[in-house]
């Protein structure tokens, strides 16, 4: 009997500490936990009748790093005087870390309860025990920075040969001779291929992500299930989306120590966590051209560069990608008074109606606006320097849009096919497992039978689905020829205006071609100067004339008013508009002249004492408006334009620069007219 178990510790209760470091010690080291169980057989001989394990920290580091629950347990059963002995297998079992240790021994001695190992027992109340302990726990505190330190080196020079395996993303595998290469699945290569390709041609993550969810294209993702890696396709989220965006592996780079743990005091415990993003420059290793890519070093630069551009809100003085409304110059423009961005302001019902301003001024220091105007006039003002900036590669772009189109309905196809390629699969594979089985044995074949039902049953529903697509695409006759292509490039202020133009695109080619635009207001002449930093270091001033109040957009041009004002009395109303037709002229709200649009714009100023809408035409009128309506070709009608306006001149219809009055809504200028 040793002496230190003392009559009235032998009567108090003993605690069995049980602790392994890791889960997987659970399953590959299953002696060491029969060794700690076995302690319990100790403490009975030594004379404990009352006997407690503890075994709910298997599975987790003594490091003092995570919460321990077990370690806790067994504090507050000391400090309730109730225990006279702790076994454990070693020092390390109970803590790798200082602070628990001398923690636990102090408590041990202020309660006279002894500390027990298969070497011998030992108490803390002695000079010589308390020494010993102290050295033990010192060594197991240092024997677990050894392992860490050993096994982190090993890490490091593994990994900057490029041979440590670490975790894959979809679309790529470990070969057998320890390479990395693309999964031989050629259906998880194309979806992946897809994704790349949609981010170039969209320039958004959630962009990406909202046409693949509309198109009902499913991406690959990898799950655990029973403790083994598995691959399930569904509808993508928004993470899967932008993990395989960012995640250099794509690029053919081989990436290791991208994140962190970090080590913050809670609760006065030191807590660990894992997974903090580290910046490139950080990463312990990065190797190019390592295996084989889905995309270009260049292209993931491009990316990531997009990604950062369309993080909303976080950097001043970077412009933001397209990000769709109706303020074309958003995320460009800046102020020339303080430097500061000027906010889009939308008004009216649908925000309508678009406001630049610049705030800085009244937000920082309570004064008014620097400057604010509406956002219409620049936006068209703009547009005419982008185009004509853009015009020598429109034959250029129309074709290569054509191309894009074809090559998305076809890589769309093609997913689909695949889709039901891999269901056809599954349904065969589930009709071989049905027939294989003993009839008799309907336990079985009723299930196998189910889930053949359910596999053929999804192959239909696929099948049906890529009918609907072949239905609803158009056929490759039926796309634009490359001369219609090239008709419509010559007009690109027309696609460029047209309504069902994507204002996100328009948005991203702004933002592609000019850096920023510097901004004032000219209050002598009120116009707006605008300073242009073109993407290719050059610089030029636009100025647009400045709105005034009362008066709105909606105004005829002065060279449609200077018409009307001139043939008036002349010709009948019905003669005005074809005329005004002819000369390609439109009204205030960009449609063609009828007669009653000349006859509700007339004043009644205007037309006092004569007679509009005759049905004769007016004394030494030549026809003009019967040679208006016949048909013409469109050779001639550059030369018709020139014959009507030299008519015209022959009526008195002089320069414009005497016109200064615009009349609303396709109206006639206000004036009298000529007798």
């Amino acid at each position: 009997m040793n002496s230190k178990l003392t009559p009235e510790r032998l009567r108090k209760k003993a605690i069995v500490y049980v602790r392994q470091s890791k889960p997987s010690q659970l399953i590959d080291n299953q002696e060491s936990r029969r060794l700690q169980y076995g302690l319990v057989d100790r403490a009975r001989g030594l004379g404990f009748q009352q006997i407690s394990i503890i075994d709910e920290d298997l599975g987790r580091t003594g490091s003092g790093l995570v919460e321990r629950p077990g370690f806790q347990r067994l504090v507050s059963e000391v400090l309730s005087e109730e225990v006279g002995a702790v076994f454990c297998l070693e020092a390390s079992r109970l803590a790798r870390n200082g602070r628990d240790w001398h923690h636990l021994i102090e408590l041990c001695g202020m309660v006279g309860a002894v500390l027990a190992d298969p070497d011998g027992i030992y108490d803390p109340m002695l000079v010589n025990d308390r020494l010993l302990l102290g050295l033990k726990g010192s060594m197991a505190e240092f024997e677990l920075s050894l392992f860490r330190q050993r096994s982190i080196e090993a890490i490091r020079q593994k990994a900057h040969r490029g041979e440590l395996r670490i975790p894959v993303p979809v679309g790529y595998c470990w070969s057998p001779n320890g390479k990395i290469e693309k999964d031989p699945d050629e259906r998880v290569q194309q979806a992946v291929q897809l994704v790349f390709r949609k981010m170039t041609e969209l320039g958004s993550i959630r962009q990406v992500l909202i046409w693949l969810r509309q198109e009902k294209v499913c991406l690959p993702v990898s799950s655990l299930a029973g403790g083994e890696s598995q691959r399930v396709w569904k509808l993508p989220l928004y993470r899967n989306t932008q993990d395989m965006l960012t995640n250099p592996t794509y690029a053919g780079a081989y990436a290791f120590g991208k994140s962190e743990a970090r080590t913050k005091v809670v609760d006065g415990r030191a807590r660990r966590t894992f997974g903090h993003d580290k910046p490139r420059s950080a990463w312990m290793v990065l190797i190019r051209d390592h295996h084989p890519g889905y995309i270009s070093w260049e292209e993931y630069e491009r990316n990531q560069a997009m990604i950062a551009a369309n993080t909303f809100g976080h950097s001043d003085a970077e412009p933001k990608a397209g990000r769709g409304g109706r303020a074309l110059l958003s995320g460009l423009l800046r102020c020339r008074r303080c430097g500061g961005k000027l906010y889009v302001n939308y008004s009216r019902p649908g925000g309508v109606v678009i406001r630049y301003e610049c705030s800085r001024e009244r937000l920082d220091h309570g004064q008014g606006r620097c400057i604010s105007f509406g956002g219409l006039r620049v936006d068209q003002a703009v547009s005419k320097e982008v185009l004509r900036a853009i015009e020598g590669n429109a034959i250029e772009a129309a074709w290569k849009a054509a191309e894009q189109i074809e090559q998305q309905q076809q890589e769309l196809r093609k997913a689909f096919e695949l889709e039901v390629e891999q269901a056809r699969y599954e349904a065969r594979l589930a009709a071989r497992r049905y027939e294989a089985v003993d009839p008799e044995q309907r336990l079985v074949a009723r299930e196998l039978e189910a889930r053949w039902n359910v596999a053929l049953q999804k192959v239909q529903e696929l099948e049906a689905k890529l009918e609907e697509f072949d239905r609803k695409s158009p056929p490759a006759a039926t796309l634009p020829s490359r001369e219609v292509l090239l008709s419509l490039a010559q007009d690109l202020p027309a696609v460029w205006n047209s309504p069902s133009a994507d204002m996100r695109l328009k948005q991203r080619i702004l933002h592609i071609l000019i850096r920023e635009i510097i901004v004032d207001v000219d209050e002598n002449s009120r116009e707006l100067v605008l300073l242009i930093h073109w993407a290719g270091g050059q610089h030029s001033e636009l100025r647009v004339k400045k709105g005034e109040g009362g008066k709105h957009r909606y105004c005829t041009s002065l060279e449609a008013t200077e018409v009307i004002r001139k043939m008036a009395g002349k010709f009948s109303d019905e003669q005005i508009a074809v005329t005004l037709n002819r000369l390609r002229l439109r009204t205030g709200l960009d449609k063609t002249w009828n007669e009653m649009r000349v006859y509700s714009g007339t004043s009644p100023a205007s037309t006092s004492g004569l007679r509009l809408g005759s049905e004769e035409p007016a004394r030494g009128h030549s026809g003009a408006g019967s040679a208006a309506i016949e048909p013409q070709s469109a050779e001639c009608a550059e030369d018709d334009r020139r014959e009507d306006l030299a008519r015209l001149s022959g009526y008195g219809v002089c320069s414009l620069a005497d016109s200064h009055r615009g009349v609303g809504y396709g109206g006639r200028a206000a004036g009298s007219r000529e007798s």
